[in-house]
């Protein structure tokens, strides 16, 4: 059968393991090739391909729920629940999502894009499944950088202190975006050297039943010997600890060793851990081979050689401009501390980590820990710098206020991907960050317009002593380098006026600058003068220049690649309601209430307005006609 014949997992129930072997050759071919076109997460899914085949041919989805965490690593699982022919589209505007998507298939019963949550949610539906009296298999599939995140550690407590009939398969393929680290990562490294852990058990099982009984003494002693022996030999003892029964490791590329397990762990009652090795990458040598997870997620490339057909840009990575930045201030200050949750790669640290490497710490995927670990480094007087991307950010929120900003701890934040990202979508778009940080006690947000506002900005973050200080900063390239110079230490909350005009103002920040001022510039055009501000403070705001815009009595524009909820816009707002005084007339531009899908950030722009076409019709409706003005 061709793989674009498969519309159901039904079909492929009754092939044979050289069936499925063929199968998982046209599966790899197809990734390498269609993701060359479209870009996606490459490495992940070329890991999973047998895997995924074995669970669809044993359980019977949607019955059986199959939860995939990340989601990243369900592609293989969309072609085999029939959306195949839909790949052409894959991140695509209005195309086939990256992760799992309910409303595309029946079979995508759990949506995620950040990691660390399968668990949790398979416990959920086991308790609704044993409450309603149902007979179906709960199925988390989590990968082992995942499992380092605190929420899977809370549920694999819960999970095995309830006792529940959940499998979960641990995909193992020793890296997530990034080399992994922790001391579970070490335990698992363990685990994949050592035997197969059920032989070992039945093994002692034998053993000492062989001991013979005299009374119950030697029984006793029999057992705690075996116990004994237990937790030296075998690893994993420690899933066995949390209350699961522990099956591994298997060789995720073995269909017989898979089916093998599975079947195992269907016909055992409670908890279940299959732990399945993989190679991310398999299939394809430079994913393969790849040992810091630039096959991760990667955009179009040609197939021979694996270059990237991404088109160079002029400027440097914004993560690049901070990272430098990062460097050169703790070449002079050694209190300058790097803390990332996992984004070594990503946030573009590797070369901090060269430089100090006793300064860099990757925690794995634990932003809360994180978050509260920079402000435990700041309370010694250090000054730890926090690369987090504003989607991961969400997750460490309590610990921002807690921990960090009760405190009013001396903790950067560098706040990357901030604004919309484009082809990751909805899980990962950060358009939320103002909103939840900027009603904060004590917290200082700023947004760069270009590479040398952001060198000062970083700079200015980390001799700030007055408590903690974000500087956001998006995804992409900036339109020029920096310039070498002396680093600046910005006065807070002070803007600066980049445009003058008497007929209306904008006040924006970041990545709208630009356009703001193309907007601008076309209008003066047709005898419109518009003031263009840089706000670059989103908090505190620069209050004597909103009092002295009030007195002009002009329009009043706001524009921010952010939800408008409780956004820039609404500090604005809130601070002419304030002083109670007239409020000038104020319109606001931003993302509406509601999760943006994926898309090229151009295209995402042009779906909610905010281009240049979009503020000139904007302020042409805000400000009178010529003749009226007159």
């Amino acid at each position: 059968m061709d793989l674009k014949d498969i519309k159901h997992p039904s079909d492929i129930k009754q092939f044979s393991i050289e069936e499925l072997k063929g199968l998982s050759e046209q599966i790899r071919q197809f990734l390498i090739e269609q993701l060359s076109i479209t870009g996606g997460h490459l490495g992940p899914n070329l890991g999973v391909v047998e895997l995924t085949l074995a669970l669809h041919h044993t359980f019977d989805s949607p019955k059986d729920k199959l939860i995939w965490d990340v989601g990243h690593q369900s592609y293989v699982h969309k072609m085999l629940t029939g959306r195949t022919e839909q790949f052409s589209t894959l991140r695509q505007y209005k195309g086939l999502c990256g992760f799992p998507k309910m409303n595309e298939s029946e079979h995508d019963i759990w949506e995620t894009g950040h990691s660390s949550t399968s668990l949790s949610a398979a416990m959920g539906m086991a308790i609704a499944r044993d409450i309603k009296g149902e007979d179906h298999s709960v199925v988390p599939i989590i990968g082992d950088g995942a499992l380092t995140g605190g929420m899977a550690l809370e549920a694999l407590n819960h999970i095995g202190s309830e006792k529940k009939n959940v499998i979960v398969i641990l995909n193992d393929n020793e890296m997530s975006i990034a080399p992994n680290v922790g001391a579970l990562h070490n335990i698992l490294g363990r685990l994949r050297s050592g035997h197969k852990y059920n032989w070992v058990k039945d093994e002692l099982e034998w053993l000492m039943k062989k001991i013979p009984a005299v009374g119950g003494r030697i029984a006793t002693v029999a057992e705690r010997v075996k116990d004994s022996m237990k937790y030296l030999v075998v690893p994993g003892m420690f899933f066995e600890e949390m209350g699961f029964t522990y099956y591994g490791p298997v060789d995720g590329h073995d269909f017989e060793d898979l089916f093998n397990s599975i079947q195992y762990a269907k016909k055992t009652e409670g908890p279940i851990l299959i732990h399945v090795i993989t190679k991310k990458g398999k299939g394809y040598h430079p994913a393969e081979s790849d040992k810091i997870g630039t096959w991760h997620g990667v955009g179009p490339y040609k197939i021979e050689s694996g270059e990237s057909l991404k088109k160079a840009s002029n400027g440097p990575g914004w993560s690049k401009v901070v990272s430098d930045t990062l460097i050169k201030v703790a070449d002079q200050d050694e209190r300058v501390v790097a803390i990332t949750p996992a984004m070594t790669v990503g946030s573009k640290l590797e070369d901090f980590k060269k430089k100090f490497p006793d300064r860099l710490f990757d925690v794995g995927i634990a932003e809360q820990h994180a978050t509260t670990l920079a402000g435990g480094v700041a309370t010694q007087g250090m000054k730890p710098f926090l690369s987090i991307y504003s989607t991961f950010l969400q997750r460490g929120f309590d610990q921002v206020v807690h921990d960090v900003c009760r405190q009013n701890l001396n903790v950067a934040f560098g706040i990357d991907r901030a604004g919309l990202v484009g082809a990751d979508g909805e899980t990962h778009q950060g358009v939320f960050d103002i909103s939840f940080l900027r009603d904060l006690p004590n917290i200082t947000i700023m947004m760069p317009k270009d590479a040398d506002e952001c060198q000062d900005m970083v700079y200015t973050a980390l001799e700030h002593d007055n408590g903690p200080i974000v500087v956001r900063y998006p995804r992409g390239n900036a339109k020029e380098a920096p310039k070498e110079r002396t680093l600046k230490k910005l006065p807070i909350g002070q803007w600066e006026v980049l445009k003058e005009g008497e007929d209306a103002i904008i006040l924006t920040f970041g990545t709208m600058i630009d356009v703001a001022l193309e907007a601008a510039s076309e209008l003066e055009q047709n005898d419109y003068t518009i003031k263009v501000v840089n706000a670059r403070f989103i908090k505190p705001l620069d209050e004597q220049m909103l009092r002295k815009f009030a007195q002009l009595n002009i329009p009043i524009l706001t524009i921010e690649e952010h939800a408008l909820k409780g956004g820039f816009g609404s500090a604005v707002l809130e601070f002419y309601e304030e002083e109670r005084r007239p409020i000038p007339y104020i319109q606001r531009m931003g993302i509406p209430d509601r999760f943006i899908e994926h898309g090229s950030v151009n295209e995402l722009l042009e779906e909610i307005g905010l281009t240049k076409e979009g503020i000139v019709t904007k302020l042409k409706e805000m400000v009178p006609t010529k003749e009226k003005r007159a």
